[in-house]
């Protein structure tokens, strides 16, 4: 039996580091990212350094033709095994639709997608963020509602409407998004559990990257919540995907439905505020 792997988001950041981690644990590696080029540097610089053969697989993760030819790929290949799920955009990247598009019905249509290739064995991670957890999300049983159902056509409408005007800025957005995936992950699981899948989200809190540094270079804000993450920094990539492979691993094999946080202390510092 060949086993099939998939890293969205695999050209940079958490999704590569992901990506490095799953080519130790499957046959075939799928790195999955809207740009092309960057995942192929990342196929052509692990090839042969790991158990998997690697392929860069171009896909925009709200489109679902992209999505069909991507599970279309993993059938011919052999039986999916496991899924990390990092592509995202972060606030400053994008205006409040694309936040939620990319991060949050992205992850809901990739999700629907390979549902069907689900099998005993098969693990999905879930990318979201513990901005829900610091924004104090916590929507009420209509939000709720529209929340689960993102690959609506028409959910951007009817989540706006929800929410309200508020949701426009991207400093909202975001955690609203994510804590649908987180939603979204909850649900998954307990729908494959039957087969024998399991599905989890992971939650980072101030991770370096690019972007991180750029938005703590322009909000004090993010500066105050590094400095108050008990390990007096932020994380790495590579300390996000460690739980992730975890996740994905038979190691955890009755680790299932939960929301797993990888913040450095940094919500148990702040959950009394």
């Amino acid at each position: 039996m060949t086993t099939v792997g998939i890293a969205t988001g695999a050209g940079r950041g958490t999704g590569e580091a992901c990506a490095r981690r799953l080519a130790d644990m499957v046959d075939v590696l799928l790195l999955a990212d809207r740009n092309d080029a960057a995942a192929a540097a990342v196929a052509k610089d692990l090839s042969g350094s790991g158990r998997a053969v690697v392929e860069p697989f171009g896909v925009d993760v709200t489109d679902r033709e992209d999505l069909a030819r991507l599970a279309e790929r993993v059938s011919g290949l052999g039986t999916l095994r496991a899924v990390a799920h990092a592509e995202s955009i972060e606030p400053e990247e994008a205006d409040w639709r694309g936040i939620i598009e990319v991060d949050l019905v992205g992850t809901v249509l990739l999700g629907e997608t390979l549902r069907p290739l689900a099998t005993a064995g098969t693990a999905f991670v879930y990318c979201a963020s513990v901005s829900p957890l610091m924004a104090h999300i916590e929507p009420d049983p209509v939000v709720a509602a529209v929340l689960d159902d993102a690959g609506q056509e028409g959910f951007l409408y009817q989540i706006r409407e929800a929410i309200g005007p508020a949701v426009e800025d991207p400093a909202w957005a975001y955690p609203w998004a994510t804590y649908g995936v987180q939603r979204f992950a909850r649900a998954e699981a307990v729908r494959l559990g039957p087969v024998g899948a399991r599905v989890c989200s992971l939650s980072p809190g101030a991770i370096d990257t690019p972007q991180t540094r750029l938005e703590a270079a322009r909000h004090e804000s993010v500066r105050q919540l590094i400095g108050r993450t008990p390990l007096g920094r932020t994380g790495r990539c590579e300390e996000v995907a460690a739980v992730a492979a975890f996740l994905l691993s038979d190691e955890a094999s009755f680790v299932n439905g939960v929301d797993i946080v990888v913040d450095g202390g940094l919500c148990a510092a702040v959950q009394d505020e």
